[in-house]
């Protein structure tokens, strides 16, 4: 259970390394503290109300939480998330980055697969590594016990986000003239649903299996 989260903090530590490459370090630990208090705050507050995610507890297996409520490894898995689909987004709307809509196009992409991230991070962390559980609702339809309106959450989520942390990762156009296309973050995009995908074929969770590889794809 722990080279999981161990891998988690090198992921989070190489992101916030490369971002660093293209961004002046005081916007990378803003960009840092925002997603960290925002995703946890919203997870801790899911954690004791149920909402937005739907009912959960951690287990021994995610490590000490903060108040009873927040697993150490969450502001880390916000961050990954977040900064990495992101990279991806940008570099599937590369050919549309000069249209006016594209900043809306980039918000809204990046918390579209975010979501995928979610989909396909739920049977790899509660289903086959147990890092929490969660509890039955009303609503029969889950995906590998995860209801599905932690999806709708995961999406709410990654938007206000981005809408507090956009205008920090936005380069001025004259630096964004220069800088280089960044494929850091799809090869840690491909690299975890690798990871996920691995999980799955282990422990046999075929449509989990079939979802990362369509995802990657």
């Amino acid at each position: 259970a722990l080279a999981p989260r161990i891998i988690g903090m090198g992921v989070a530590m190489a992101t916030l390394a490369a971002l660093a490459r293209i961004l002046p370090g005081q916007k990378v630990l803003l960009v840092t503290v925002v997603i960290s208090l925002l995703g946890g705050l919203v997870h801790g507050l899911g954690a004791k109300t149920a909402f937005p995610f739907g009912p959960f507890v951690y287990s021994v297996a995610a490590g000490p939480q903060f108040f009873n409520a927040l697993a150490w490894p969450i502001p880390l898995i916000w961050i990954i998330a977040i900064l990495n689909t992101r990279g991806v987004a940008k570099l599937m709307l590369r050919p549309w980055r000069k249209l006016r809509s594209y900043g809306f196009g980039l918000i809204g992409l990046t918390a579209t697969l975010v979501m995928l991230f979610d989909l396909a991070l739920e049977p790899f962390a509660a289903h086959a590594n147990h890092y929490w559980r969660w509890l039955p609702t009303k609503f029969p339809v889950t995906w590998y016990d995860a209801p599905l309106v932690n999806f709708l959450g995961w999406l709410l989520t990654a938007l206000l986000i981005l809408v507090f942390t956009t205008p920090a990762l936005t380069l001025k156009t004259s630096r964004a003239r220069k800088s280089r296309v960044d494929y850091h973050p799809l090869v840690v995009w491909l690299l975890l649903l690798t990871l996920f995908a691995t999980s799955a074929f282990r422990n046999q969770l075929w449509t989990a299996a079939g979802l990362c590889v369509l995802t990657g794809i």
